[in-house]
């Protein structure tokens, strides 16, 4: 287990650190921060100034080693525009993104997996061809336009829940929160629909597929055969055996609801890390852009993580392999 931790934490670093080389040198061509940070009256000379200060006219290697080195204790250096720390930008910007985020992934998992497990069960029955046809719509219709017809029915038609924003949030000093309001439970409604739709299809899809691939092996007909009741070979048998696949899937896509909230945030006008980024790209403020690219990287290699040791924990398999 030790071996396998190591393993995981240097191809971690491997990653992260790929990432941000990645980031770093593609940013410094989406256009020049100066001009962005000054005003048409400024002169040339002030505008050199100004680059050597912020070190821009450093060796690209100097300029990445202090990025590197800085974004390894948090510090991701002011934001060009605003003038104050990304870190607080962040910091201030991650609750909102984190809880939208959560929500979605506990309402893919929660409708995905028993939907997915009842049109196994019931594959020709009627409601699960109603069921499969309308995943269809959450598959094929792009986020975007899910949020606008959602905006338009509840919000515009039926004025039933609040179309932008994140309502009233209560601040707890290290976290603000909308989970304790009732505007901003409303408010979380529509967005967290929106990012959750297509994950719960993808994963109602997946959990159906494996189901029928495991109920047609050796081992669920024999647990038949010795007159197991159909509640334990399909729940505590087959449903257990689908696992493996479902939790790799559900992991990379818990991180994938955190890095492509920034649809669903533009929509909805959701004050998280993903507008941010949006508005970061039109005012090429690379400190932001660098520091949320790596952000997102460090969510996923951690998610990745913890599915690898949940691996270990279901799998008898891969720790029959390691030795332990």
């Amino acid at each position: 287990m030790v071996t396998f931790l190591f393993k995981r934490l240097l191809q971690s670093f491997i990653v992260m650190f790929t990432v941000a080389l990645i980031a770093f040198s593609m940013f410094r061509f989406v256009g020049d921060p100066i001009n962005n940070m000054v005003g048409q009256d400024t002169t040339q000379a002030e505008r050199e100034v100004l680059r050597e200060k912020l070190g821009l006219n450093d060796p690209f290697i100097v300029q990445f080693g202090r990025f590197a080195a800085n974004a390894a204790v948090g510090d991701f250096g002011n934001s060009y525009k605003f003038k104050i720390p990304v870190r607080d930008m962040i910091l201030e910007r991650m609750p909102a993104t984190l809880e939208l985020a959560f929500v979605s992934a506990i309402l893919a998992l929660l409708i995905g997996i028993p939907f997915g497990v009842y049109t196994a069960l019931r594959r020709n029955g009627f409601w699960s061809k109603v069921v499969m046809t309308m995943s269809l719509v959450g598959v094929s219709l792009p986020t975007f336009l899910i949020g606008i017809l959602l905006i338009l029915f509840f919000g515009v038609i039926l004025r039933w829940l609040p179309t932008f924003g994140r309502g009233d949030v209560v601040d707890l000093g290290f976290w603000t929160t909308g989970f304790l309001t009732w505007s901003g439970i409303q408010s979380l409604i529509l967005p967290s629909i929106t990012l959750a739709l297509f994950q719960m299809t993808l994963i109602m899809r997946l959990v159906r597929a494996e189901m029928l691939e495991v109920l047609r092996t050796d081992f669920v007909k024999f647990a038949r055969a010795r007159g197991l009741p159909d509640r334990s070979v399909h729940f505590k048998h087959a449903l257990k055996n689908t696992l493996v696949p479902v939790i790799t899937i559900t992991g990379l896509q818990l991180g994938s609801l955190i890095a492509f909230a920034i649809i669903t945030e533009s929509v909805f006008q959701w004050p998280g890390m993903g507008l941010m980024f949006v508005q970061a790209i039109s005012d090429v403020d690379i400190p932001i852009m660098a520091a949320y690219l790596v952000l997102i990287a460090f969510f996923f290699v951690v998610i990745n993580m913890i599915v690898d040791i949940l691996y270990f924990a279901v799998d008898p398999r891969l720790r029959t392999k390691d030795g332990s």
